[in-house]
């Protein structure tokens, strides 16, 4: 039976329930984030909860948690699911309180849940690479915070979907931020170029990883802006989040990139992300 924890306790699904007035519910007063599980062991966890604590700390969040005791929840999640490949989700919100714009007074707990899921890493896209399309950047000025607030993000993702493609290339005036739920990555003559990390992305922890890989390959990582033109004329393009990790995209709003099959500079890439697995991985 399916176990999820909420404030605290480990419950059944069925029993697992958030209150109404919770204000990530009712405002999106909250944050997120979504940890990969690879054979057993949870991959990058302290990043990810580095970066969770951060965001509660940036929307004003005391969660009272340490990253060793958020980590040790997200852990025993895989145990009780005997989850061997998969993801967990976690997402705090400033908890449950009448619904009033401003913070409650006094100040009430946050809440937390989590929750557990199995599933295959997508191989056939690693191989083949996923159709893209661009659109853009409608969301608000602080997506270097993991919130609840993705409606902009919902919003790009289903116009890919109606446009039979896997994911979003969202831009601001035509300078590329990131995609809908990845970071976009234009590599040419052999240099991968990305978006700097500021407000208008999230600093993406398979982000972070691909950077470590550029390094130990010599390859060089530039954290510049650049447009959907300079995007649509790179001889590779990629995406990559946690569950993503590093996708090959060939062709961009029908645009074939290059010559529509996965370049060499990403397989280096895939490659050793493979061996950071191993690397960052815990029990």
């Amino acid at each position: 039976m399916t176990k999820v924890f909420i404030n605290g306790e480990f419950l059944n699904q069925e029993d697992a329930k958030v209150s109404y007035e919770d204000r990530g519910y009712v405002f999106g007063d909250g944050i997120y984030e979504y940890i990969r599980a690879y054979n057993g062991k949870l991959f990058t966890v302290t990043e990810h909860f580095e970066r969770f604590l951060r965001s509660a700390s940036e929307i004003q969040i005391d969660l009272g948690y340490t990253v060793e005791e958020l980590t040790d929840i997200v852990r025993q999640l895989l145990k009780i699911n005997d989850i061997q490949n998969g993801g967990i989700y976690i997402q705090a919100t400033r908890g449950v309180a009448p619904r009033n714009h401003s913070f409650p007074t006094p100040e009430v707990k946050p809440a937390i849940m989590a929750f557990a899921k199995s599933y295959d890493r997508p191989y056939d896209d690693f191989e083949n690479g996923i159709n893209a399309v661009t659109v853009e950047d409608i969301r608000w000025l602080r997506c270097d915070i993991k919130s609840l607030n993705l409606l902009g993000n919902v919003l790009a993702k289903e116009y890919a979907v109606k446009y039979n493609a896997t994911e979003a290339i969202q831009h601001r005036d035509e300078t590329v931020t990131e995609g809908a739920s990845s970071n976009v990555y234009a590599i040419k003559d052999g240099e991968i170029y990305t978006h700097p990390v500021n407000n208008y992305i999230l600093n993406g922890i398979t982000r972070k990883v691909i950077k470590w890989v550029a390094e130990d390959d010599n390859i060089p990582f530039n954290e510049e802006t650049f447009t959907v033109d300079f995007l649509k004329n790179a001889d590779e393009v990629i995406v990559s989040s946690t569950s993503a990790e590093v996708t090959p995209v060939v062709k961009i709003d029908g645009e074939i990139v290059n010559d529509g099959k996965v370049g060499p500079i990403t397989k280096k890439l895939q490659e050793g992300f493979e061996k950071y697995i191993e690397s960052k991985s815990i029990n």
